[in-house]
Protein backbone atom coordinates (compact mmCIF):
# COMPACT_ATOMS: atom_id res chain seq x y z
CA UNK A 1 0.00 0.00 0.00
CA UNK A 2 2.06 3.09 -1.16
CA UNK A 3 -1.15 5.76 -1.39
CA UNK A 4 -4.06 6.06 1.16
CA UNK A 5 -6.17 8.81 0.65
CA UNK A 6 -8.07 10.79 3.79
CA UNK A 7 -11.19 12.47 3.63
CA UNK A 8 -13.20 13.68 6.26
CA UNK A 9 -16.36 16.11 6.69
CA UNK A 10 -17.46 16.54 10.04
CA UNK A 11 -17.85 20.06 10.72
CA UNK A 12 -16.29 19.61 13.55
CA UNK A 13 -13.00 18.90 11.87
CA UNK A 14 -10.53 16.83 13.49
CA UNK A 15 -12.12 16.74 16.66
CA UNK A 16 -15.30 15.11 15.29
CA UNK A 17 -16.14 11.67 16.40
CA UNK A 18 -16.14 10.27 13.04
CA UNK A 19 -12.64 11.97 11.88
CA UNK A 20 -10.90 10.10 15.14
CA UNK A 21 -12.30 6.76 14.17
CA UNK A 22 -10.57 8.03 10.63
CA UNK A 23 -7.25 8.50 12.58
CA UNK A 24 -7.19 5.26 14.39
CA UNK A 25 -7.87 3.52 11.38
CA UNK A 26 -4.86 5.31 9.42
CA UNK A 27 -2.84 4.87 12.46
CA UNK A 28 -3.08 0.94 12.06
CA UNK A 29 -2.75 1.28 8.79
CA UNK A 30 0.51 3.29 8.76
CA UNK A 31 1.94 1.11 11.38
CA UNK A 32 2.09 -1.86 8.26
CA UNK A 33 2.48 -0.06 5.79
CA UNK A 34 5.01 2.74 7.63
CA UNK A 35 6.21 4.07 3.64
CA UNK A 36 2.78 4.89 2.68
CA UNK A 37 2.21 8.22 1.31
CA UNK A 38 -0.69 10.10 3.03
CA UNK A 39 -3.04 12.63 1.62
CA UNK A 40 -5.76 14.04 4.03
CA UNK A 41 -8.84 15.97 2.67
CA UNK A 42 -10.79 17.97 5.10
CA UNK A 43 -13.97 18.30 3.13
CA UNK A 44 -15.39 20.46 6.35
CA UNK A 45 -11.53 23.05 5.96
CA UNK A 46 -11.69 22.91 2.77
CA UNK A 47 -15.17 22.38 1.25
CA UNK A 48 -16.02 21.79 -2.64
CA UNK A 49 -18.13 23.95 -4.08
CA UNK A 50 -21.93 22.61 -4.37
CA UNK A 51 -22.96 21.46 -7.95
CA UNK A 52 -24.77 24.25 -9.44
CA UNK A 53 -25.65 24.85 -13.27
CA UNK A 54 -22.39 26.43 -14.34
CA UNK A 55 -20.38 23.67 -13.11
CA UNK A 56 -22.55 21.13 -14.51
CA UNK A 57 -22.07 23.30 -17.73
CA UNK A 58 -17.77 22.74 -17.61
CA UNK A 59 -18.60 19.04 -17.40
CA UNK A 60 -20.41 19.14 -20.55
CA UNK A 61 -18.28 21.05 -22.45
CA UNK A 62 -15.18 19.00 -21.69
CA UNK A 63 -14.89 17.76 -24.67
CA UNK A 64 -15.63 20.01 -27.05
CA UNK A 65 -13.82 23.66 -26.18
CA UNK A 66 -14.87 25.18 -22.81
CA UNK A 67 -14.61 28.26 -21.52
CA UNK A 68 -11.79 29.76 -19.57
CA UNK A 69 -14.33 29.78 -16.61
CA UNK A 70 -15.07 25.91 -17.59
CA UNK A 71 -11.55 24.85 -17.95
CA UNK A 72 -11.03 25.92 -14.66
CA UNK A 73 -13.96 23.70 -13.01
CA UNK A 74 -12.77 21.02 -15.17
CA UNK A 75 -8.73 21.25 -13.68
CA UNK A 76 -10.17 21.29 -10.26
CA UNK A 77 -12.12 18.33 -10.76
CA UNK A 78 -9.71 16.61 -12.52
CA UNK A 79 -7.21 17.04 -9.92
CA UNK A 80 -10.02 15.10 -7.44
CA UNK A 81 -10.34 12.29 -9.13
CA UNK A 82 -6.54 12.20 -10.06
CA UNK A 83 -6.24 11.95 -6.20
CA UNK A 84 -8.57 9.47 -5.59
CA UNK A 85 -7.13 7.08 -8.62
CA UNK A 86 -3.29 7.17 -7.20
CA UNK A 87 -5.18 5.98 -3.74
CA UNK A 88 -4.25 2.05 -2.82
CA UNK A 89 -6.85 2.73 -0.04
CA UNK A 90 -9.23 5.45 0.91
CA UNK A 91 -10.88 6.42 4.45
CA UNK A 92 -14.05 8.31 4.06
CA UNK A 93 -14.93 9.95 7.64
CA UNK A 94 -19.06 10.04 7.57
CA UNK A 95 -20.81 12.05 10.57
CA UNK A 96 -24.83 11.66 9.81
CA UNK A 97 -26.58 14.85 9.54
CA UNK A 98 -30.29 15.06 9.45
CA UNK A 99 -30.10 11.20 8.37
CA UNK A 100 -27.67 11.76 5.23
CA UNK A 101 -24.60 12.16 4.71
CA UNK A 102 -22.90 16.02 5.12
CA UNK A 103 -23.70 18.11 2.37
CA UNK A 104 -20.01 18.71 1.58
CA UNK A 105 -19.28 15.00 0.82
CA UNK A 106 -22.20 15.13 -1.50
CA UNK A 107 -20.78 18.04 -3.20
CA UNK A 108 -17.35 16.00 -3.52
CA UNK A 109 -19.23 13.30 -4.84
CA UNK A 110 -20.63 15.36 -7.55
CA UNK A 111 -16.88 16.56 -8.63
CA UNK A 112 -15.60 12.84 -8.63
CA UNK A 113 -18.46 11.25 -10.74
CA UNK A 114 -17.68 12.59 -14.56
CA UNK A 115 -19.12 10.13 -17.24
CA UNK A 116 -16.21 8.99 -19.45
CA UNK A 117 -14.30 8.86 -16.83
CA UNK A 118 -14.92 7.46 -13.28
CA UNK A 119 -17.89 6.12 -14.89
CA UNK A 120 -19.74 5.12 -18.67
CA UNK A 121 -22.96 3.76 -20.04
CA UNK A 122 -23.05 0.72 -21.95
CA UNK A 123 -26.11 -1.09 -23.57
CA UNK A 124 -26.24 -3.35 -20.36
CA UNK A 125 -25.97 -0.19 -18.15
CA UNK A 126 -23.54 1.89 -16.35
CA UNK A 127 -20.06 0.21 -15.55
CA UNK A 128 -17.62 1.95 -13.25
CA UNK A 129 -14.12 3.18 -14.68
CA UNK A 130 -12.24 2.96 -11.36
CA UNK A 131 -9.98 0.03 -9.98
CA UNK A 132 -11.59 -1.18 -7.04
CA UNK A 133 -9.39 -0.78 -3.62
CA UNK A 134 -10.39 -0.92 -0.21
CA UNK A 135 -12.77 2.10 1.03
CA UNK A 136 -13.18 2.09 5.08
CA UNK A 137 -16.38 4.01 5.61
CA UNK A 138 -15.80 5.13 9.58
CA UNK A 139 -19.50 6.47 10.52
CA UNK A 140 -20.36 8.32 13.50
CA UNK A 141 -24.10 8.66 14.89
CA UNK A 142 -26.33 10.35 17.66
CA UNK A 143 -28.95 7.71 17.66
CA UNK A 144 -29.25 3.92 16.59
CA UNK A 145 -29.44 3.45 12.67
CA UNK A 146 -27.66 0.60 10.91
CA UNK A 147 -29.70 -1.75 9.67
CA UNK A 148 -32.88 0.44 9.78
CA UNK A 149 -35.41 2.13 6.92
CA UNK A 150 -33.70 5.36 8.78
CA UNK A 151 -30.12 4.52 7.69
CA UNK A 152 -29.59 6.11 4.13
CA UNK A 153 -26.19 6.68 4.40
CA UNK A 154 -25.32 2.86 3.88
CA UNK A 155 -27.33 2.25 0.95
CA UNK A 156 -26.59 5.53 -0.70
CA UNK A 157 -22.49 5.24 -0.08
CA UNK A 158 -22.79 1.34 -1.18
CA UNK A 159 -24.78 2.14 -4.37
CA UNK A 160 -22.09 5.62 -5.44
CA UNK A 161 -19.03 3.90 -4.90
CA UNK A 162 -20.23 1.11 -6.62
CA UNK A 163 -21.33 3.06 -9.39
CA UNK A 164 -17.83 4.22 -10.01
CA UNK A 165 -16.12 0.59 -9.50
CA UNK A 166 -15.48 0.57 -6.11
CA UNK A 167 -16.74 -2.87 -4.17
CA UNK A 168 -14.42 -3.22 -1.37
CA UNK A 169 -16.01 -1.23 0.84
CA UNK A 170 -16.29 -1.86 4.42
CA UNK A 171 -18.26 0.05 7.25
CA UNK A 172 -17.49 0.72 10.78
CA UNK A 173 -19.99 2.42 12.97
CA UNK A 174 -20.03 4.29 15.80
CA UNK A 175 -23.91 4.39 16.90
CA UNK A 176 -26.04 6.09 20.02
CA UNK A 177 -23.29 8.42 20.69
CA UNK A 178 -25.87 11.00 21.84
CA UNK A 179 -27.75 8.62 24.39
CA UNK A 180 -25.88 8.46 27.19
CA UNK A 181 -21.91 8.24 28.08
CA UNK A 182 -22.01 4.76 28.26
CA UNK A 183 -23.65 3.46 24.85
CA UNK A 184 -21.08 6.43 23.73
CA UNK A 185 -18.20 4.21 25.68
CA UNK A 186 -19.93 1.00 24.40
CA UNK A 187 -19.89 2.76 20.76
CA UNK A 188 -16.23 3.32 20.53
CA UNK A 189 -15.43 0.28 22.25
CA UNK A 190 -17.35 -1.81 19.56
CA UNK A 191 -15.91 0.53 16.77
CA UNK A 192 -12.60 0.15 17.85
CA UNK A 193 -12.33 -3.24 17.71
CA UNK A 194 -14.15 -3.83 13.96
CA UNK A 195 -11.46 -1.11 13.25
CA UNK A 196 -8.93 -3.75 15.08
CA UNK A 197 -10.52 -6.92 12.97
CA UNK A 198 -10.08 -4.79 9.06
CA UNK A 199 -7.25 -3.88 9.93
CA UNK A 200 -5.32 -7.04 11.59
Amino acid sequence: MKNILVITASIFGQNGQSSQLVTKTLDKLTRQHPDAQVQIRDLAREPVPHLDAERFGAFLAAQGEPTAEQAEVLAYSDALIAEFKQADAVLLGVPMYNFGVPSVLKAYFDHIARAGITFRYTENGPEGLLDDKPVYVLAARGGIYAGTPNDSQTPFLRSFLGFLGLKSVEFVYAEGLNMGDDSKAQALDKADNHIDALTA
